[in-house]
C-alpha cells in the first residue's frame, strides 16, 4: 500500500513491506487466521460474533478492562485466551490479526502498536480524534508489515456499495448534489465516552464518519472547504458533563462545484425522519440505503440489485479483512481512504466549531 500525497505533506510515500504480520504467523495450520480481540464491549462483542461465523478464523485472545465483558467474551470465544492489558496480548506469538474497538481516544496507541509488531489490524472507525494522530496511524500503515483495515463497514453494504459502482460508471451522469442527515434518538446512556468530545471526537467524528465517507467515496475527492453550526440545544448537561452536540448542520464544497449537504440530531421523534444518503446527478438521483434509482426526465424509478443482497455488512466487512489479510492486499476501506474520511469528519468539526470557512489545507496539511 501507498499513502498517497493529496497533502501537501505526504504520508511516507514508500510501498509497505511484504511481510503479512510474519507470513500469518508462519502460516496457521489449514491457513486458520488466528484472530485478537482489543476491546470487547457493545461494538466489539458485536463484531465478535460475525467473525466467529467467518470461515478459517480462530480467536485465540481477548482483551477488556471491563471483567464481566472480558469473561463474555472469553466464554464466547472458547478456549480465547482473558487479557486486562493489551501489550500482554500484542506479545504472544500465535495472533495473525487484530480487531480494535475501542473508544476513539485508544486508536491511535493500540493501531500502531499492533501494526509495529506485524500483525493485520482491522480498527473500528474513525481513525482516530485528531489530525495529528491519523497522520501518525497513517505512516505506521504505509510501513507495516501487515495491512490495516478500517471499519467503515458501510462500504461493504450490498446496496450502498451497488449504489457508488453505479456513480461511478457514469449512471447519474455528472455528480452534481450530495446529501446526508442521521437524525435519530440519543446515544446510549450506558457509555460514558460517547458523550465526551475529548474521547470521542465528538459525533461528527465518532458517529457520522460513516455516511461522510460515503459521500467521498461517491465524488472520489476529499472536500476542498467546508462551514457548518451546531450545539446542545436539547440535552444540556444531559448526561452530566455531556460536552458532544446533539445537532449541526455543515456543508462541504468538493472540486467540481459540488456540495454535500449534512445534518445530524439527536432528538428526532422514532420513526420521524431517521437516515438519508442522497446523491443527485444529471441523468438522476438515488438512495444509497435502498439503492432506487429514479432517472430525471422520463421519472423512471428502478433498484440498482446486487447478488450480495440482504447479507449483513458487517460480516463482510470482516470476511473482507480476513481474505484482504490471506492475500496482503489493499482493502476498500483502507488506510488512505480512512484517512481521508476521518479527515472530512474532522474538518467539519472543525468548521462547526469555530463557525467559519475552513479549507482542507488546515486539517491535513
Amino acid at each position: 500500500m501507498q499513502v498517497s500525497n493529496w497533502t501537501r505533506r505526504g504520508f511516507l510515500a514508500a510501498p509497505a513491506a511484504l511481510g503479512g504480520a510474519a507470513v500469518l504467523a508462519a502460516q496457521a495450520p489449514n491457513d486458520t487466521v488466528r484472530v485478537a480481540f482489543i476491546g470487547v464491549g457493545n461494538r466489539g462483542h458485536f463484531l465478535l460474533t460475525r467473525m466467529l461465523k467467518v470461515p478459517g478464523v480462530k480467536v485465540v485472545a481477548v482483551c477488556d478492562l471491563d471483567p464481566e465483558r472480558l469473561k463474555k467474551a472469553a466464554a464466547i470465544a472458547e478456549g480465547a485466551g482473558a487479557y486486562t492489558d493489551y501489550h500482554r496480548l500484542l506479545e504472544r506469538k500465535d495472533i495473525d490479526a487484530v480487531v480494535i474497538a475501542t473508544p476513539v481516544d485508544l486508536h491511535k496507541d493500540m493501531t500502531v502498536a499492533a501494526l509495529e509488531v506485524g500483525f493485520h489490524v482491522y480498527c473500528e472507525k474513525p481513525m482516530a480524534a485528531t489530525p495529528e494522530e491519523c497522520r501518525m496511524v497513517a505512516n505506521a500503515a504505509a510501513s507495516a508489515k501487515g495491512i490495516l483495515q478500517l471499519g467503515f463497514q458501510l462500504r461493504h453494504d450490498p446496496a450502498r456499495s451497488a449504489s457508488i459502482q453505479f456513480i461511478h460508471q457514469g449512471g447519474l451522469g455528472d455528480v452534481l448534489f450530495l446529501q446526508g442527515y442521521r437524525h435519530t434518538g440519543d446515544l446510549p446512556r450506558n457509555t460514558p465516552w460517547y458523550f465526551d468530545r475529548t474521547r470521542s471526537g465528538d459525533n461528527i467524528v465518532e458517529q457520522a464518519c460513516h455516511i461522510l465517507d460515503l459521500m467521498v467515496w461517491a465524488v472520489g475527492a476529499h472536500p476542498l472547504r467546508a462551514y457548518g453550526s451546531g450545539g446542545i440545544n436539547l440535552f444540556k448537561n444531559e448526561p452530566p458533563g455531556r460536552t458532544t452536540m446533539d445537532n449541526y448542520v455543515v456543508l462541504y464544497e468538493f472540486p467540481g462545484d459540488i456540495r454535500l449537504e449534512f445534518s445530524h440530531i439527536y432528538f428526532d421523534p422514532p420513526g420521524f425522519s431517521g437516515v438519508k444518503e442522497r446523491v443527485y446527478g444529471s441523468l438522476g438521483a438515488i438512495d444509497l440505503t435502498t439503492g432506487i434509482f429514479i432517472e430525471r426526465e422520463k421519472k423512471i424509478e428502478r433498484r440498482i440489485e446486487s447478488p450480495l443482497a440482504g447479507q449483513d455488512s458487517n460480516y463482510l466487512s470482516l470476511a473482507a479483512f480476513i481474505d484482504n489479510a490471506r492475500a496482503r492486499k489493499t482493502p476498500l476501506n483502507s488506510a488512505e481512504a480512512g484517512l481521508r474520511s476521518t479527515l472530512t469528519a474532522i474538518l467539519g468539526r472543525k468548521a462547526i466549531y469555530e463557525r467559519r470557512v475552513v479549507t482542507w489545507e488546515e486539517v491535513a496539511d
